[in-house]
């Protein structure tokens, strides 16, 4: 009797993440990069782990999606500023991801996002088999892919439909439904990490701001404070009135 094996497994001739190259030696565009990374990711946790209770998922930032065999390899590489892939590992065996093969774990990204750092035509161009809107439409396959402007402080959102990448409309608070998450992505004005920005941030359905660690940490700071100087002013009416407040 033959144990059962992972067919990804049996592609020997064909490389996984640790043999292919994690960089294509360029670098970060600018400064704001990074932050915004970060800013998407620790915002829509608390969504992933609700939608993923048993942790299975995992987020590239400037990270290579692998989609063909080139010499050298990492010309056959896509690297979204920041993507998600429901359904898969975080690491695979034990080792963290240096890309994310898509001949070994065939299930594409849900969202793609890529920041202009020039004129767009890079993130817009549709050219067979080298142009990034082609491949990704194509061949990548993400369900939702975004192009962010943050000079123009805008966003455009494609939803793949029929194998082809629909442009979609903006809703009353200007956000576009990413329906499979429950949540919408827009721009807010506002600083983040030293930066006063237009930045590309998430909101719920009820058009709430889906908030970071930090700023979820300040909002308690701030109630708090509110309501020991609430008990402050409740003690001093009662004083004012003769009744000493219990402790």
């Amino acid at each position: 009797m033959t144990s059962a094996t992972n067919p990804a497994s049996e592609l020997t001739p064909f490389p996984d993440h640790t043999q292919l190259p994690e960089s294509d030696g360029t670098f970060v565009k600018n400064f704001q990069e990074h932050p915004q990374s970060i800013l998407l990711t620790d915002s829509i946790k608390p969504i992933l782990q609700k939608r993923h209770p048993d942790g299975q998922y995992c987020i590239g930032q400037d990270s290579g999606i692998y989609w063909r065999m080139t010499d050298p390899p990492e010309k056959g590489a896509e690297a979204p500023d920041w993507f998600y892939v429901g359904n898969v590992p975080p690491m695979l065996d034990g080792q963290t991801r240096r890309s994310y093969v898509l001949w070994r774990e065939f299930i594409a990204p849900l969202i793609a996002l890529e920041f202009v750092s020039g004129d767009g035509s890079e993130e817009r161009d549709k050219t067979p088999w080298k142009g990034k809107f082609w491949i990704y439409e194509q061949v990548i396959h993400p369900a939702f892919y975004g192009i962010y402007e943050v000079s123009k402080a805008s966003v455009e959102v494609y939803e793949l439909v029929g194998g082809q990448y629909r442009l979609l409309a903006a809703n009353d608070r200007g956000h576009y439904l990413i329906h499979p998450l429950g949540v919408e992505l827009g721009i807010w004005q506002g600083e983040y990490q030293n930066m006063e920005l237009p930045w590309l941030r998430w909101w719920d359905l009820q058009g709430n701001l889906l908030l970071t660690g930090e700023e979820r940490a300040e909002q308690e700071s701030q109630r708090a404070e509110q309501e020991r100087q609430r008990n402050e002013r409740l003690v001093a009416q009662l004083r004012s009135l003769g009744i000493e407040p219990e402790v």
